[in-house]
């Protein structure tokens, strides 16, 4: 698999909690947007650590090609 599946065209806004890790989808195969369920094995990718230093909204990337890691830098606007 070179290049990832398009969960969706936009970002995925998310309450994060100061202190945790969270696992970004990178291939787009999980059925947990934007979160990864395991579902990558076998496509040569794996899920991006995000890890929140404050509490809040974060916009997690929905398109799969942000140049950001696993927040939206508005790529999905020109696909």
């Amino acid at each position: 698999m070179n290049q990832p599946i398009i969960a969706q065209k936009g970002p995925f806004p998310v309450e994060v909690e100061a202190g945790k890790d969270y696992y970004w989808c990178a291939c787009g195969k999980s059925g947990k947007q934007p979160f990864c369920d395991g579902s990558h094995k076998d496509s040569g990718m794996a899920p991006v650590k995000y890890s929140a230093d404050k509490s809040g909204t974060v916009y997690f990337c929905g398109c799969k090609h942000s140049q950001n890691g696993a927040l939206c830098d508005g790529s999905h606007s020109k696909l």
